[in-house]
């Protein structure tokens, strides 16, 4: 291995050459106190910054064991040093200068969740950190200006690591608070299992967002409270007694006047399949880890999907067990977003009446008089709900400002009031036996079949060289394919749909086979992330120094749910085939 003269003097025999000679620094430096790669060097300044790594070995960062011995304290710890070490080099991104993006330091930037990300790892056997950047490498013109990338890597860096990465830099009492909040938040996700809970939601949580673009809190929001009939107390670990609103499994209706909370509600639910940051004022809102938000996506495309659950005797004869097409409509698309969730694992179903096909949420009386059943496909999901949790153990979350005939279906009825939940179950049931639900029980349904055979397209199996291109939350492209995630609303940063991308691209060579079932490819590639980390889908064990300092993973990857890895595959126009 190189060492960091030897660094100095490549610059000094390079500097005003021209910037093609930047690409001889490729390589591993060991400075005083980590292992500096240089993993990739962009082609001129203005093309995408340089890609370097910085092992720090752990005998030299000097923290506990205690700070990952458990896999939610590792993701909280790794994403506690990433968020000082970006507040850190923010300080000093373009005080190098030259042409283009000469001077830029750049490095992941977490939002409110706390989610396991490359840009900083940890190996658990030796406490080795890894952080990835990137920086764009000075020029003037497109000559080499040595001597501000000097600066960079040898005056900057090492006081953004010393700053940052060693545990002598790092307040104990903060660091321990970062710990003590993903123990606690563990801790509520273990008891919703114990208490046959979906959901928590402490009391005194903030739940309206600064603004329809900002996930920060809003200032001087309504704190919650918990309807005395709904309150749970739980002794956390560490924060000790939190009282809050414990949602039991079965079927919960959020109802109430307009721009009173209800979808702000069942936003934070949504979100709460993520453990959020200190001071998020949604930090102590949890809910099942599988729940998803299921809603209408009219133009997705749908891969022979079993809808017959909810469609069934189309008058053109089409098949709804291996129901296929380019363009779904809003009852069809959220009949298979439905069966999909299924099939992914959910255990809890999210849903707002406002985004909803309403022909598949309800059919009322009098339609059903004059357009009877057995001229109707849509066995709306009304029909269902029930049926979902007493045979397959799935709990429905709905809100709903109309439709009062789920009423009858509901387990526990939510009304808020001016961002205040009260419970209105009684008084409810009692209202609805006014208005009786007459429509009779629809014919139990088949479980759906979930056998679907994945296999790679031709033309995608043809070539290895595969483009990958991120589009923010909108989605993802491979080659010149396009995935549309935008309405796959669980999906919080751009960098969990570039891994996603990096998934399809492995899976393909890997998992769609031929032989096994969409959800045996899901589970394979899911075990081996869980063996290997981000590195499973780059040749290297992720977890390990080497791995991550010789640059084989890249700093821009965001660990994705199984949940969200199955409504990507799905939502493959071209890319795969299921058979």
């Amino acid at each position: 291995m190189k060492t960091a003269a030897d660094l100095q003097t490549l610059l000094r025999q390079i500097d005003h050459k021209g910037y093609p000679a930047y690409k001889d620094t490729k390589g591993k430096y060991q400075f005083q106190q980590y292992i500096l790669s240089i993993d990739h060097v962009q082609g001129d300044p203005f093309a995408s910054p340089s890609k370097v790594s910085i092992l720090v070995p752990g005998r030299v960062a000097g923290f506990d064991r205690m700070c990952y011995e458990s896999a939610v304290r590792k993701i909280a710890f790794q994403d506690y040093l990433l968020r000082r070490m970006a507040a850190k080099i923010k300080d000093y991104s373009f005080k190098a200068k030259g042409s283009g993006k000469s001077g830029l330091l750049g490095i992941s930037h977490p939002g409110q969740e706390i989610l396991e990300r490359s840009a900083c790892t940890v190996d658990t056997a030796t406490g080795d950190i890894v952080v990835r950047m990137e920086i764009g490498f000075p020029a003037n013109g497109r000559t080499i200006n040595a001597g501000e990338l000097g600066k960079i890597l040898f005056d900057f860096l090492p006081v953004c690591v010393r700053q940052t990465i060693l545990s002598a830099s790092c307040p104990k009492d903060s660091l321990e608070k970062v710990l003590f909040l993903a123990d606690d938040q563990e801790y509520i996700r273990e008891e919703l299992i114990k208490r046959e809970l979906v959901a928590f939601v402490a009391n005194g949580a903030v739940l309206p967002r600064k603004s329809g673009v900002s996930s920060l809190p809003m200032k001087d929001a309504v704190a919650f409270k918990a309807p005395a009939s709904m309150e749970v107390t739980l002794q956390l670990p560490h924060y000790g007694k939190l009282t809050g609103m414990g949602i039991k499994k079965g079927v919960t209706l959020i109802v109430g006047g307009g721009y009173h909370g209800k979808s702000t509600l069942l936003e934070a639910l949504e979100l709460g399949v993520y453990n959020h940051i200190s001071g998020d004022g949604r930090e102590y809102v949890i809910t099942d880890a599988t729940a998803m938000k299921l809603r209408a996506e009219d133009g997705r495309s749908i891969q022979k999907t079993d809808i017959s659950m909810f469609i069934r005797n189309l008058p053109n004869g089409r098949d709804t067990k291996a129901f296929y097409t380019e363009d779904a409509s809003g009852s069809t698309s959220q009949a298979a977003n439905t069966v999909e969730a299924m099939e992914a694992g959910a255990g809890v179903f999210l849903i707002d009446e406002d985004t909803s096909a309403t022909n598949f949420m309800i059919r009322d009386e009098l339609m059903q008089r004059v357009v009877s059943r057995e001229v109707e496909p849509i066995i709306p999901f009304i029909d269902r709900v029930r049926e979902l949790y007493e045979e397959y153990g799935i709990s429905t979350i709905l809100v709903a400002g109309s439709c009062g005939s789920y009423f009858h279906k509901a387990d526990c009825i939510l009304q808020m009031n001016r961002y205040q939940p009260m419970e209105i179950t009684e008084l409810a049931k009692k209202e609805a036996e006014s208005f009786p639900y007459t429509l009779g029980a629809a014919e139990k349904a088949q479980k759906p079949d979930f056998s679907r055979v994945v296999k790679r397209d031709g033309a995608f199996a043809a070539d290895d060289r595969i483009k990958l291109r991120t589009d923010g939350l909108d989605g993802f492209s491979v080659n010149r394919e396009e995935v549309d995630l935008r309405y796959v609303e669980q999906l919080v940063d751009p960098e969990q749909l570039t891994t996603l991308s990096y998934m399809l691209k492995y899976m393909k060579l890997h998992d769609f086979d031929g032989r096994k079932t969409l959800g045996e490819a899901v589970e394979a590639v899911c075990y081996r992330i869980e063996e290997k980390g981000f590195g499973a889908f780059f040749g290297g064990a992720g977890h390990s120094a080497e791995a991550g300092a010789g640059g084989m993973v890249p700093g821009n990857l965001a660990m994705p749910r199984k949940q969200e890895l199955f409504a990507a595959l799905n939502r493959c126009r071209e890319l795969i085939r299921i058979l």
